[in-house]
């Protein structure tokens, strides 16, 4: 995960620093606010392994809020005095967040996740679908390319899209099952979750 996060990082500070505020690729947020709410994913998937009875039945009870009507309820928000530079940080000390956890969370813990309980290296694949995924809208939305690591894709798919072909490119699957990509032979996803449950 500390990969793709460097990744998206290093793809996204090449971003004009005065085009955050445009809409990112099939989303109703701006680039600025996608960011926002990726670095509020990292975060709150840490603050789930964080407590010593992590929650098995809801999530910690943050208040997330949302900044305009529309746009993503977090518990992170980014300084805007602090510029794209600084919205950067943000994501990359969120990012980071969630990789320590995981690293220091023993594998036999449980929290709480809206599609199942899940363990640490499933929030850390979850954390990485994220990253993936919403860089891609990102890139889009900034007119950046974004072209991830296969071996990372194809192991997120594996651990999160168990039922999603196993012999097609990694990413463009990993776009496919999420609904944001179509795949020969088969049909549009417009439905979708992972399956984050713990692999015994």
């Amino acid at each position: 995960m500390a990969l793709v996060v460097r990744l998206a990082s290093d793809a996204l500070r090449q971003a004009d620093p005065s085009s955050w505020d445009r809409p990112a690729s099939g989303l109703e947020w701006t680039c600025w606010e996608t960011v926002e709410h990726l670095s509020d994913d990292f975060f709150a998937y840490a603050a789930q392994l964080g407590p010593r009875r992590p929650p098995r039945d809801g999530e910690v009870p943050f208040v997330w809020e949302s900044r305009r009507p529309g746009g993503p309820a977090n518990v992170i928000h980014a300084d805007r005095a602090a510029g794209p530079d600084g919205l950067l940080h943000v994501l990359e000390a969120c990012g980071a967040l969630l990789v320590a956890v995981v690293r220091t969370t023993p594998p036999d813990v449980r929290a709480h996740h809206v599609f199942g309980a899940s363990d640490p290296a499933g929030f850390a694949a979850m954390g990485t679908v994220e990253a993936l995924l919403h860089t891609h809208d990102l890139a889009a939305g900034l007119g950046l390319a974004w072209d991830p690591p296969a071996d990372v894709c194809a192991r997120v798919r594996t651990r999160l899209f168990p039922d999603a072909p196993a012999d097609t490119d990694p990413w463009a699957t990993l776009l496919w099952a999420t609904g944001r990509g179509e795949l020969p032979g088969r049909e549009r996803v417009t439905r979708w979750r992972w399956d984050g449950r713990p692999r015994e």
